[in-house]
C-alpha cells in the first residue's frame, strides 16, 4: 500500500467531510487503516477541526435526526450508536434532548399499528408483550412504548 502523506490525508478527508458529516472517530479509523502515525493523525485531525470540516456536535445533531426520522430508531438505540462512535457524553445528551418525546411517540405509533396487524398471538397480553419486545429492539424507552400501546388499545376499543 502506498504511503499516505499528511497533506494527502488532509485533502482526502476534507473532501469526504465536504460531502457529508463525519465524526472524529470515523476519520481517525480511516487514518489508522492508512497506517499513519498517531502524531500525524493528531495534526491532520486538529487541522480538520480548526477549519470546521469536522464538528462532533454538528455530526451528532445530524445523526440523531437521520436515525430518528428515516431509520425510525428510538432514543436508546441512537444513544448507543453515538456511544459506539465515541461522541462525548455532553454532546450526545444535547443532541438527544433536542428531539421531543412527541416525535418518538409519532414515530412509534404507526410502527406498532403495522406490527399489531402482522403479529399472531393467542391473547391480547401475549400480543402486547410481542409489541413491547419489538419496540424495545428498535430502541424506544419503556415509558414511550407504554404510552403508545395503551393509546392503541384505547383506539382499538373505540373502533369496535
Amino acid at each position: 500500500m502506498k504511503e499516505v502523506t499528511e497533506q494527502d490525508a488532509y485533502l482526502q478527508l476534507a473532501q469526504l467531510c465536504a460531502r457529508s458529516e463525519h465524526c472524529q472517530h470515523d476519520l481517525l479509523e480511516k487514518m489508522r487503516k492508512w497506517e499513519m502515525t498517531d502524531e500525524a493523525q493528531a495534526r491532520v485531525m486538529e487541522r480538520l477541526v480548526n477549519e470546521r470540516y469536522v464538528d462532533d456536535e454538528r455530526y451528532a445533531r445530524a445523526f440523531v435526526l437521520d436515525k430518528v426520522q428515516y431509520n425510525k430508531w428510538g432514543r436508546r438505540k441512537v444513544e448507543q450508536a453515538l456511544w459506539m462512535k465515541h461522541i462525548d457524553d455532553d454532546i450526545r445528551q444535547r443532541a438527544l434532548d433536542a428531539v421531543d418525546v412527541s416525535t418518538y411517540i409519532n414515530i412509534l405509533k404507526p410502527l406498532l399499528k403495522q406490527k399489531r396487524r402482522s403479529t399472531k398471538a393467542a391473547s391480547e397480553y401475549e400480543l402486547n408483550q410481542k409489541l413491547v419486545r419489538f419496540a424495545l429492539g428498535r430502541g424506544f424507552t419503556f415509558d414511550i412504548i407504554r404510552q403508545c400501546i395503551d393509546g392503541d388499545v384505547d383506539e382499538m376499543d373505540e373502533k369496535d
